[in-house]
């Protein structure tokens, strides 16, 4: 049997994940002196009434050794770890540090989504129905990388601030984030490892419809999943999807609040649109 796991950039806890059939490991945040498992121990609404108290957060990539108490929970099973992007965090390097020194070495293959949130969670969800389905490791591979052709994220942030602190920024954005009060658009370097600007808008209207213009460019249509993700900004990401639902009328649309770590990336307010194309 083929086990999928991953982290908590699925927007999954653990006991949701171990639900919907794979498992996670949760990334970690520090606020006010104390460190947390992102939503097992701590939500996005606990974490932001604390941040509006005057505290600044950290991030950090799960426990190595939580890792490799995962991977040796799933025995004799082949594993197949789904990580967040490589560069964006040091989750990569930690889940392929873990699979070295696991007991079941051997058995555990470790793939660089090189993405997150929105498409991640649905490229785990997709890996977890197939291998539960009887799938081999190399049937879940083949598709799994073939979802990975076809994903695209866009961030409009409202604080560069802790986008700069966390060093995800190319030096030209960080640059112009200091002096940009409008609606900046970024989007992932091709690498996957920085942020880059896409465009910068007058409003938060313009920008959704400059990443509408992009998507349609990108090929999205019927079959494809639009995720949008925010951080305590329920209304811009409603405002958000009333005019994506008008531009692709048969996509499938979800709306997620992100985890306290990437609300600590992408500082509260932001909101993000991804897009992956479904099975």
């Amino acid at each position: 049997m083929v086990r999928i796991v991953s982290d908590t950039s699925t927007m999954y806890s653990t006991a949701q994940a171990e639900a919907a059939g794979f498992s996670v490991s949760p990334l970690a945040v520090t606020i006010a002196g104390k460190t947390y498992r992102e939503l097992d121990e701590i939500n996005a609404d606990e974490f932001v009434s604390i941040i509006g108290q005057g505290h600044m957060p950290v991030s950090s990539q799960p426990a190595l050794g939580d890792v490799m108490a995962m991977y040796e929970s799933c025995g004799e099973d082949e594993v197949l770890n789904l990580s967040m992007a490589d560069g964006l965090s040091g989750t990569y390097s930690t889940a392929v540090a873990a699979a070295q020194n696991a007991e079941n070495a051997d058995r555990i293959e470790v793939i660089n989504t090189g993405t997150l949130c929105g498409p991640h969670r649905y490229m785990v969800e997709a890996a977890a129905k197939l291998a539960n389905a009887g799938a081999t490791l190399a049937e879940v591979k083949a598709k799994v990388h073939a979802l990975m052709e076809t994903d695209l994220s866009f961030l409009i942030p409202s604080d560069f601030d802790y986008l700069r602190r966390g060093g995800r920024l190319s030096p030209l954005v960080s640059l112009v984030g200091k002096t940009i009060k409008l609606a900046p658009v970024l989007t992932q370097s091709k690498d996957g490892r920085q942020l880059v600007m896409s465009t910068v808008s007058r409003s938060f209207k313009l920008a959704i419809k400059h990443v509408i213009k992009e998507l349609k460019e990108w090929g999205v249509e019927k079959g494809w999943h639009i995720y949008i993700t925010h951080a305590a900004a329920p209304g811009l990401a409603e405002s958000a999807r009333a005019q994506l639902r008008e531009a692709f009328e048969q996509a499938a649309i979800e709306i997620h609040s992100l985890t306290p770590v990437f609300i600590t990336q992408g500082g509260p307010g932001c909101v993000a649109v991804q897009v992956v194309k479904s099975l």
